[in-house]
């Protein structure tokens, strides 16, 4: 592969990517005291008892922040990019908690959030430019300088049984919404191709999917993750530049998830 083609590739993988994770790397919200404790999707299999939640300065020493996570740079969303719930729409009902969870959108009884991006600290390279590699050498050089996955944390805190329900909520509908639907956000419109589930573990519960976009044909790869700890849940959105464009498989934030697990604790 040439390099110009290379970078087409690498762009095309830089508009789908942001497409989807421009907007979902939010600001941190106010605490939003609701009075209504109900959500959208049934039960969850976990024990009900109900939890106090975590108040914005409790929760906020509970969010993650830099040096928590080894070679990852941790900061604060900006709030110009916070997404709205009432600006989040889907073509089908049933699928609304994975696109909210997708751009960090609290649940019903939530009363307090915060969100942080952590981004891979970039990766030690060559200072040659692509117009001076070999065809392979260029490949190689793009792969490892977008090899870099970036997730938005949404910290979100609930009263009563609200946290297991959201949980629950999530599940139901990735479950549900396992062959695809259609987020639009501020008019722009992102076609979830499909959704699998993926392992992973912590929390009092802890869920995991890939979730594939797809855009003119070309689809690219997303990790999802909730955690839940008594009535604190977190969701993770993960995308990784290179594995866009193919030949780069990146694995589920196990250790963003466990670090935000063990904050938690």
């Amino acid at each position: 592969m040439r390099a110009t083609a290379v970078r087409r590739t690498a762009l095309a993988a830089s508009a789908a990517a942001l497409a989807l994770l421009a907007t979902a790397c939010g600001g941190t919200s106010d605490a939003d005291k609701k009075d209504d404790k109900d959500t959208a999707g049934g039960g969850s299999s976990a024990p009900k008892a109900p939890a106090e939640a975590l108040t914005a300065a409790e929760l906020e020493k509970a969010t993650l922040a830099q040096g928590d996570v080894k070679g990852r740079k941790v900061t604060k969303a900006g709030p110009a990019d916070e997404v709205p719930a009432d600006g989040v729409t889907v073509d089908k009902e049933a699928c609304l908690p994975v696109a909210h969870a997708m751009y960090g959108v609290a649940q019903k009884g939530s009363v307090a959030t915060t969100k942080r991006k952590v981004i891979d600290e970039p990766k030690a390279g060559g200072k040659k430019s692509l117009e001076d590699l070999a065809d392979g050498e260029a490949e190689d050089a793009l792969k490892d300088a977008f090899d870099l996955t970036s997730t938005f944390v949404a910290l979100n805190s609930y009263e009563g049984t609200a946290g297991p329900d959201a949980f629950a909520a999530l599940k139901k509908a990735a479950a549900d919404c396992a062959g695809g639907f259609t987020a639009t956000v501020a008019g722009t419109p992102t076609k979830v191709a499909s959704i699998a589930e993926e392992k992973v573990t912590g929390g009092d519960e802890a869920a995991a999917w890939t979730v594939t976009s797809e855009d003119d044909g070309d689809k690219a790869p997303f990790k999802l993750v909730a955690l839940r700890k008594e009535g604190a849940v977190a969701t993770f959105f993960s995308f990784n530049l290179a594995a866009a464009g193919g030949g780069v498989t990146f694995e589920v934030p196990a250790e963003v998830v466990a670090a935000q697990d063990k904050k938690l604790a």
